[in-house]
């Protein structure tokens, strides 16, 4: 169980933050810049929440995405590498990655066929899990490039996940937009 009784350290002070090992690394290393850029989707996530409360089966569905990706900055914040922690580490699990899937193919036989490339938009909840969509992909574009880093490790089932997640924002954002019929559809071309 997790305990936080003092939110201010003063630890961080020197630029400076602490992996799950105790490990310190400068604030722009890419382990950090991975997992706040996770931390930053789960915010997005919240903002989509305040606009989903009237769609149960789909705030479920985020809120335990939400939690998953909680899950996912422990997976970072503790490099295989690192000196065990005196415990099992929390790693992402391929049941995680399937369990998006499940939800993805859900929403998704909902929706009408795909004729052009979305535009962000439509309703609230729709651009907001565009946002999502878009701040995962960077997620996911630093998981990567930390896993190609010297020395450095990242699960495949978290590189997975991150995959997977960007892809449900996609199929969230149509199927909040009157399951596609109010998608806004790319026009090539259109203002030349």
């Amino acid at each position: 169980m997790v305990k936080l009784n003092k939110i201010y350290t003063r630890t961080g002070d020197d630029g400076t933050t602490g992996l799950v090992s105790g490990r310190r690394r400068p604030k722009y290393d890419p382990r950090v810049e991975a997992y706040g850029t996770v931390d930053e989707t789960n915010a997005v996530i919240g903002l989509v929440r305040l606009h989903t409360g009237s769609m149960p089966v789909l705030d479920a569905m985020l809120m335990r995405i939400q939690n998953d990706c909680v899950d996912l900055g422990a997976d970072l914040a503790t490099p295989e590498d690192a000196e065990t922690p005196g415990y099992e580490p929390l790693r992402i699990v391929d049941a995680q990655v399937t369990r998006i899937e499940t939800d993805i193919d859900a929403l998704n036989a909902d929706l009408e066929p795909l004729a052009s490339f979305v535009l962000p938009g439509g309703t609230e909840a729709a651009a907001y899990l565009h946002l999502a969509r878009t701040v995962a992909r960077r997620a996911e574009r630093l998981m990567v490039e930390l896993a190609d880093g010297e020395g450095e490790t990242v699960s495949p089932a978290a590189i997975r996940f991150i995959n997977r997640l960007s892809d449900f924002f996609f199929v969230a954002a149509r199927w909040v937009n009157d399951k596609g019929r109010a998608d806004v559809l790319w026009i090539p071309g259109k203002n030349r």
